[in-house]
């Protein structure tokens, strides 16, 4: 492979590239390079918006380079404050702690283990002495700080702003100097706290490390970039059937971008499906079968995007229940109260519940349910159905 060839392959689906030249430089160094992806672990998935820029760092380790994974255990409880409106809400270290250990299983599934490193900020964040705070803080001027967007535009509307928030990026250019990043990856709207990075690897006499973006990733609802704190998100390790069901729903305007970020298309082939859809060769319905059987077939595999496709057909074109649902088995109480049940059942809050059950959502056996307690009898034997996609099967 060429040395442009390497350049072209990162530089594809990348936001941006900051200094431009300077990564066919650090490429040319002759030996692995040290690429940093730092991801806070303030939720337990890892969706696919986070996926496009693991599969970036995946590319740099395909080329022989070394992936720093850090997992930002000491950064989560500071709370990035980018493209924030207020103040984020601070986590504790047990909620940290917990999200990490979900987290670390599903970034295997998308980097290779031979040249990895993982590890957790707090190896150095947690025990910098005030004297080292000081001489980090040194790093930057309040000056540079308000040139960042969000910063200066909740300082001229009143909103405050933290000092603590002033440490995060200095914090994560910290990170980059513990590791000694050539390069450090992020999604774009990360990109003044990657170029903040290089101004403290300065500070500390480090080579400063080149900066690379990628898009965000729109969510399912095609306004917002994904989010599960929005609840617009897929993760990687969501059932197929649910994976290939929840990209069947996106808007039809948000396929490019997917084609583009969530899968393994050329270039080239995601053009000729944006060309087809344009001049209606190509249904966007059957554009977006095939979206989701890409998705599906990256994270489990061509059999199940098929046997994923089928189940979606089943329910959907021919209004069959799905072959498999979970199975639960009802309590004693009678009768049962659904939104409690749909609380415990499908993880979400007692608002939400009323709210599906006012707007006829939930059904039983076809049957819509409109009150929220139900006789024990009317449930057991039968198929409880929220939405499109959630079913459950009531045992006694």
């Amino acid at each position: 492979m060429s040395a442009d060839q390497p350049i072209e392959l990162l530089r594809r689906n990348a936001d941006m590239v900051v200094p431009e030249d300077e990564l066919g430089e650090k490429l040319s160094l002759g030996r692995p390079l040290r690429v940093k992806l730092g991801l806070d672990p303030t939720a337990p998935a890892v969706t696919l918006g986070w996926a496009v820029v693991l599969r970036k760092l995946r590319q740099f380790q395909d080329l022989g380079h070394t992936a720093v994974l850090i997992v930002g255990d000491f950064t989560a409880q500071v709370g990035d404050p980018s493209d924030r409106a207020a103040t984020r809400k601070r986590m504790s270290a047990e909620e940290v702690a917990g999200y990490a250990e979900s987290l670390l299983g599903q970034f295997r599934r998308i980097l290779s283990e031979e040249n990895l490193e993982i590890r957790k900020n707090s190896e150095w964040l947690a025990g910098l002495g005030m004297t080292e705070v000081l001489e980090l803080t040194s790093s930057a001027t309040v000056a540079q700080m308000m040139e960042r967007a969000d910063f200066a535009k909740r300082h001229q509307e009143g909103t405050p702003v933290s000092v603590m928030e002033f440490l995060y990026p200095l914090l994560q250019g910290y990170d980059s100097v513990a590791v000694e990043a050539d390069i450090e990856l992020g999604g774009s709207d990360q990109l003044w706290n990657l170029l903040m990075g290089r101004t403290v690897q300065q500070r500390y006499g480090q080579q400063p490390q080149v900066a690379l973006t990628v898009p965000l990733l729109v969510g399912t609802d095609g306004k917002e970039k994904m989010s599960q704190s929005l609840g617009n998100y897929i993760g990687i390790e969501e059932p197929a059937e649910e994976m290939f069901g929840k990209t069947m729903s996106i808007p039809d305007e948000t396929m490019p971008s997917w084609f583009r970020l969530a899968t393994d298309l050329a270039p080239e082939e995601v053009a000729t499906i944006e060309a087809h859809l344009e001049t209606g060769h190509l249904h966007p319905a059957e554009a977006k079968r095939r979206l989701a059987g890409e998705i599906v077939g990256l994270y489990w595999g061509v059999e199940a995007a098929k046997e994923a496709e089928e189940a979606f057909d089943r329910v959907f074109k021919w209004g069959e229940d799905p072959e498999s649902m979970p199975e639960h088995s009802l309590g004693p109480d009678d009768p049962v109260h659904v939104p409690s049940l749909l609380r415990d059942l499908f993880d979400l809050s007692g608002s939400e519940a009323k709210r599906l059950i006012d707007q006829g959502a939930v059904s039983v056996d076809g049957e819509i349910v409109s009150d929220q307690h139900v006789p024990r009898n009317n449930l057991v034997g039968r198929v409880l159905k929220v939405g499109k996609r959630r079913f459950t099967r009531i045992s006694g």
